[in-house]
């Protein structure tokens, strides 16, 4: 099958399995421990069930959607996924042009292979940047200011990174290692793997061909001048994770950066009520797609929750387990203003390069206009728990 043949995210992500050595595979797909939170993640959709309305004139019907002073086509976005320059050889630029011309977010990983100045420059007004806080605050304040300087649309500042994960997949194929209790970056493979990788050439050509793995641009900037790309991939991982960051360096990137501020990673409606006291923005709902903490709750569980403690101070959006157009219209039902993924893309990137990731949104695009269809809502303002069919459901509802 080719990328242009999927008539849904499932039959793209086998498509990207096929072309990929399993080591990079495992990288993008994996969680952590036992990889109960990405389960979850996907079941907490299961869960619900979408009621519909009918006698409704949806003969026309609006899926477009505002998010922080701007309209969007679809009330969905890309996720930050970082090393897509791995996967795919500027990958991360892939992202950003299918998102321009799609007119929804794209928010360019901490740790992306390209720099926030090079996807602002072919999609200056969708882009926003994922800072991930620097243990050295002079190299995160330096690196908002270039977010601030280039016009990057919002910030988004991930907090559920305290410490590494033990991505198990990872320590098995020698992408990681455990040092002193600490997981560590590594890159030793076994022979096994290699010889696994050999039988994907197109992907091994690529990787020879551009010189091996590709530097994290947005670090490049603050490394020691004239570092190797080496050097420079070295630098960012010792610079990870900040561990000591605290509410008062929230509350410095915000007086640093003066548009919209989103905090990814909020679980607890105490810190979402904190942020937003704080000033921020938005709230992006995440468990950081079950690759963080495998004993967390699925974001779509916590969701309602946050919801309820943020109310409309500010925007509430959702990341995590989503593969299909109803789940995106569930999560709306629940009080998101807007969802995020970020291994559907990913995908479609490797699959087929910018067409591919054109066609993950495409399929989403399609669903959700199809299921608002077929629930007799022809906005997503009409949205809501009456949408969501419950247990407790009675006749003169």
């Amino acid at each position: 099958m080719r990328y242009d043949q999927a008539v849904n995210i499932e039959d793209l992500h086998r498509i990207a399995k096929r072309k990929l050595p399993k080591i990079i595979f495992d990288f993008i797909e994996g969680g952590l421990e036992d990889e109960r939170g990405l389960a979850r993640n996907e079941a907490a959709f299961h869960k619900h069930r979408l009621l519909p309305r009918y006698l409704v004139d949806v003969s026309k019907r609006d899926q477009s959607a505002s998010l922080f002073g701007r309209t969007y086509a679809s009330p969905f976005g890309i996720s930050p996924t970082g090393g897509v320059g791995l996967y795919r050889r500027n990958g991360d630029l892939m992202l950003a042009e299918a998102a321009a011309a799609a007119n929804i977010p794209y928010i360019q990983s901490g740790a992306s292979n390209a720099s926030m100045e090079e996807a602002m420059r072919i999609a200056p007004n969708n882009t926003w940047y994922q800072l991930y806080a620097a243990k050295d605050g002079d190299v995160s304040d330096a690196k908002i200011g270039r977010a601030r300087d280039s016009g990057v649309g919002a910030l988004v500042l991930t907090v559920d990174v305290p410490a590494s994960s033990k991505r198990e997949r990872n320590l098995r194929n020698g992408f990681a290692k455990v040092r002193g209790g600490t997981v560590m970056e590594a890159f030793k493979l076994k022979p096994s793997i290699i010889l696994e990788a050999l039988t994907h050439p197109q992907w091994v050509m690529e990787y020879v061909r551009h010189g091996g793995a590709p530097t994290l641009a947005n670090w490049a900037p603050h490394a020691p001048p004239g570092a190797s790309i080496s050097e420079v991939i070295k630098f960012g991982r010792g610079m990870t994770p900040a561990s000591a960051q605290t509410w008062r360096d929230l509350e410095r990137y915000r007086r640093l950066f003066p548009r919209p501020i989103v905090v990814k990673g909020i679980m607890h409606p105490a810190d979402a009520i904190r942020a937003v006291e704080l000033g921020v923005d938005g709230i992006l709902v995440s468990n950081h797609g079950g690759r963080q903490l495998d004993q967390a709750p699925a974001s779509l569980d916590v969701l309602p929750g946050i919801k309820a403690a943020v109310g409309d101070k500010a925007a509430v959006l959702l990341d995590s387990g989503v593969r299909r157009g109803a789940d995106i219209l569930i999560a709306l039902c629940l009080g998101a203003d807007f969802v995020f993924f970020g291994r559907p893309t990913l995908y479609g990137a490797v699959a087929g390069g910018v067409p591919g990731v054109t066609k993950a949104i495409s399929i989403f695009r399609d669903e959700i206009d199809l299921v608002m269809g077929q629930i007799g809502c022809p906005s997503l303002d009409q949205l809501g728990p009456d949408f969501l069919w419950r247990e407790d459901w009675t006749q003169n509802r």
